[in-house]
């Protein structure tokens, strides 16, 4: 795990938000289904500095979802931590910007990235950067109505010809908004094609509040070069995490100056997935955390040898104690060992 140490030559500084110092520069990505409060737990000794809840729909907190208030839980010394709204109408934005900030959030995060179709039909997430008055409105209500700082997480705009990234930091900065991410796709790209370091550079260089870049971290080498192309303040991590919270240790070591981290043993590896399921279990319930870690799990074997017949095997373990024990048959055990793999598949017959 992260040991800190006395640095000689960080990459990037940190900076002030608020009354925090975000310091390592290090963010997780929200992700929806996936950084609920066990993989936050998990992810935060890997060297971040900052973690954010899934995205939370206002509507949803106007209705007050069981589901919703289980998204903004947070751990007692998980700080800083931002919770993440999305939606269009001010007043349920801005109702839920206040929930937030009762419910323990050192900032509020606006989603005006997300390009999901459910949410974009909702004119919300990265829907609304097609219209730049409607951005101004939003962020001008949360910033007014709360006293905590808002942040905002954006995409470079629709598609591609009508980027607007400039634009919409300018929008922000003006309204008060104290830290922008930006994620470097269009809406129109999705996941897909690589993300534009260089627009990112441009938000950056068209601001004075901090910028961080998110978009194909992989490795402390690309966060490197993020920072080289776009000049961000900070680097954000998302889909390179699953499985691996240990690229969050690469990534910090590779922005404050330290030498590369050894790659986790095996015993290492299978310590922090049976923890990750514990935390499952203990948060969600066994019930639901047995179908969680069909999900999370087969992610931890990605790069192994077996893991496409482990994956495959693990998906049809459905009984608890039988995948505790099946992935741990699978991640202690000799990669070349037949009879290891045949204990799995009898799990899952």
């Amino acid at each position: 795990m992260i040991q800190h140490k006395t640095l000689s030559n960080p990459v990037l500084s940190g900076f002030k938000l608020g009354k925090f110092d975000i310091n390592p520069p290090l963010a997780l990505a929200p992700m929806a289904g996936i950084t609920d409060l066990p993989f936050r737990r998990i992810c935060r000794r890997f060297g971040i500095g900052l973690t954010v809840t899934e995205m939370i729909a206002s509507r949803a907190v106007e209705q007050g979802r069981e589901r919703t208030e289980r998204m903004a839980e947070l751990d007692k010394d998980e700080s800083p931590v931002s919770i993440q709204i999305a939606g269009s109408d001010s007043k349920f934005v801005v109702d839920a910007a206040l929930w937030a900030v009762d419910h323990g959030a050192d900032f509020v995060d606006i989603n005006m990235g997300c390009p999901v179709k459910k949410v974009v039909k909702q004119v919300a997430g990265s829907a609304m950067l097609r219209d730049e008055a409607l951005v101004a409105r939003v962020i001008d209500a949360v910033v007014q109505a709360v006293d905590i700082p808002v942040t905002l997480k954006i995409r470079t705009g629709w598609d591609s010809e009508s980027k607007n990234v400039q634009n919409i930091a300018h929008i922000a900065e003006d309204n008060g908004i104290q830290m922008l991410t930006v994620h470097g796709r269009t809406r129109a790209q999705m996941f897909n094609g690589q993300a534009s370091w260089e627009d990112i550079g441009l938000a950056k260089q068209a601001v004075s509040i901090p910028v961080i870049g998110n978009g194909d971290i992989v490795d402390g080498a690309s966060a490197l070069e993020m920072i080289r192309q776009s000049g961000c303040d900070g680097v954000m991590v998302g889909r390179a995490v699953q499985g691996n919270p240990w690229v969050l240790a690469e990534v910090h070591a590779a922005i404050m100056g330290l030498p590369k981290p050894e790659k986790p043993s095996a015993e290492e590896v299978w310590a922090v997935v049976h923890e990750h399921m514990l935390h499952l279990a203990d948060f969600h319930g066994v019930k639901r955390a047995s179908k969680l870690v069909r999900k999370h799990v087969p992610w931890y074997s990605k790069g192994r040898r077996g893991s496409a017949e482990f994956r495959s095997s693990f998906q049809k373990v459905f009984e608890w104690d039988k995948q505790i024990e099946a992935a741990k048959t699978y991640f202690l055990s000799d990669i070349h060992d037949e009879e290891a793999m045949s204990v799995v598949r009898d799990f899952a017959a």
